[in-house]
């Protein structure tokens, strides 16, 4: 049978598909237990055709959706046609197409009419996986097996009923399992909401119609990026940064990418990072992939479609054995911070590329603060707290603060949520003067955030870096302040390494600065009125124009002195000639 193409019910077909897997994102806010999911909105949800490409996405970790098509894979090789409705299917094995143990992929198959027609998925980061340190995310672990329980791809559900050996497991291997096994639950709902819109949208549109058009999609997709491509000037194009170290070793980490714009695609080689690493900041092939994914993305206009229509024009080459591809049993639990610096340095590259679309780098991903211990009433707890900082200078306006990095989704935690869950005290949690990098757009403002411990021999995990490499500025721009971390005990303050695990007392405080965002462009071309405004906010100190914008600005009152700025660009300008 024939269809013929409408392009009107096209548009329709595609915002039903963007609608529907929102709804799934939602489902899963409305029904999940732990913080970490339904605060920080560390979760993804997508959909896929029968083939198991990814037609849709949610508006959620954009990290995550790119590695779909990996664990999708697995699922296919390991069940093939063995899928029912009611069918879910578990997977969290970094080395089976996973990212890290603590997220753990669900696909819930979608039948119409007793054929299979697409997979729902929904990704949860999870509070506790086992493992040998609560929260299960420790960047100083040194292999897979000391990092939690390791779930090969298997049925979770098998017709609509839970499987008891495997449910029973997990609760028998996790720290929380009232959260765990209730975020699996909510996954499995939000799912069936997936499944129910799908099937009405095949009702409304017949089986071979909305084929046709899912199809399309992502064609649709490929052709926009493919066109857009043939644009961006050919060539090579470099970039190199840093992660300070892996905590058990002080070298720097190298993430070098090669990007190669052809006619209509692009390759991104990594050759030249760094061999595999001991402590576990190793990236999986999959989410190295997805990093690469959304760098590209990013730098494409937003009118085409976020489906794997747009990962058929990128090539992506990783040598085997590197942080950026190892082999196991290399860790992997703190691989989002390796993820982060691939998207600077793809970001790096793609500024040579379209230089006017690309921000200076942002505050260097989220950091992690990891607390947990037991109550004075003897309860266990734990707080994983994601803390979202900033972006860097954009070609055309200032950094962003207190928000998600750019290739993240994430919300920082409610502190009212935290300290009415936890025995623990949030007494800062501020924007940080002066941590920006200047430029004619500054970057953003990095975050503060401090925690006062109330319960004793509290163990503290922090994951943070650009503490030696500070996000960098671009076309001009400078870069940002670097991060710390302090603790405070007994009022003597000692600085922390930035990666850390350690007990800390009742009563001591954790205290962890980000870094703010790079600047761009020339410091000098900065509007004047917005060196004063920042001065009169206090997000920049009449010290820190006077010697990066060399500006003369009164600090009680903000006003500039227009003289005294003249002549002291006049005496730069001139010792420099």
């Amino acid at each position: 049978m024939t269809i013929e193409f409408d392009p009107v019910t096209f548009a329709v077909v595609k915002n039903a598909m963007d609608s529907i897997v929102d709804e799934v994102a939602y489902t899963v806010i409305r029904t999940a237990r732990s913080e970490i999911v339904k605060d920080v909105m560390d979760y993804s949800a997508a959909i896929c055709d029968r083939h198991g490409q990814m037609i849709a996405q949610a508006k959620t970790i954009a990290l995550h959706l790119g590695a779909i098509p990996e664990a999708m894979a697995a699922v296919q090789d390991r069940y093939g046609s063995d899928m029912k409705p009611g069918d879910a299917v578990v997977v969290n094995d970094p080395y089976q197409g996973g990212m890290h143990l603590p997220d753990i992929f669900m696909f819930v198959p979608f039948f119409y009419r007793d054929q299979l027609e697409g997979y729902c998925v929904v990704i949860c980061h999870h509070t506790d996986v086992g493992g040998r340190v609560p929260g299960s995310n420790a960047s100083d672990s040194t292999e897979i097996y000391q990092e939690g329980l390791r779930i090969p791809v298997l049925k979770l559900y098998e017709a609509g009923q839970v499987n008891d050996t495997l449910s029973r497991i997990i609760a028998q291997n996790v720290r929380v399992p009232d959260r765990v096994l209730g975020d699996l639950k909510a996954q499995y709902a939000a799912n069936q909401v997936g499944v129910r819109e799908l099937t009405a949208l095949f009702d409304r549109y017949g089986r071979d119609a909305a084929r046709m058009y899912l199809g399309e999609l992502l064609d649709y997709a490929e052709r926009l990026t493919r066109a857009e491509i043939r644009n961006w000037p050919k060539g090579t194009f470099h970039f190199k940064d840093y992660i300070d170290d892996d905590g058990l070793s002080p070298d720097p980490i190298p993430i070098q990418v090669a990007l190669t714009v052809h006619d209509d695609h692009v390759t991104a080689d990594y050759t030249g990072s760094s061999p595999q690493v001991r402590a576990a900041i190793n990236s999986t092939l999959s989410y190295t992939k997805s990093c690469t994914y959304l760098s590209v993305r990013c730098a494409l206009k937003g009118d085409v479609p976020n489906n794997a229509g747009v990962f058929r024009c990128i090539d992506v080459r990783v040598p085997e054995g590197s942080v950026l591809n190892p082999i196991s049993p290399a860790a992997v639990a703190a691989r989002a911070l390796t993820g982060y610096r691939v998207f600077d340095a793809m970001l790096g590259a793609l500024a040579q590329v379209v230089s006017d679309r690309i921000p200076a780098a942002g505050e260097g991903g989220n950091t992690v603060v990891c607390l947990s211990g037991k109550s004075d009433a003897g309860k266990p707890y734990i707080i994983v707290d994601m803390i979202c900082g900033a972006w860097g200078g954009r070609p055309a306006s200032d950094g962003i603060e207190a928000i998600t990095n750019a290739s993240q989704n994430l919300s920082n935690t409610p502190v009212e949520t935290m300290e009415s869950q936890h025995p623990v005290r949030v007494e800062a949690y501020e924007l940080v003067e002066d941590s920006c990098g200047a430029g004619e757009y500054r970057g953003g403002l990095g975050i503060r955030r401090s925690y006062r411990v109330l319960a004793p021999d509290t163990l503290l995990q922090l994951r943070a870096d650009r503490m030696k490499f500070a996000p960098y500025g671009l076309a001009g721009g400078k870069p940002a302040r670097t991060a710390q971390n302090l603790l405070e005990h007994d009022s003597s303050v000692t600085e922390l390494a930035s990666k850390v695990g350690i007990t800390v007392d009742r009563d001591d405080l954790v205290t962890h600065v980000q870094p703010g965002g790079g600047g761009f462009g020339d410091p000098l071309a900065r509007d004047l009125d917005r060196i004063r405004k920042d001065v009169w906010d206090h997000k920049l100190s009449a010290e820190y124009v006077r010697e990066h914008y060399l500006a003369v600005v009164d600090p009680h009152n903000g006003e500039i002195d227009i003289d005294a700025t003249a002549a002291l660009r006049g005496d730069r300008v001139a010792r420099a000639a």
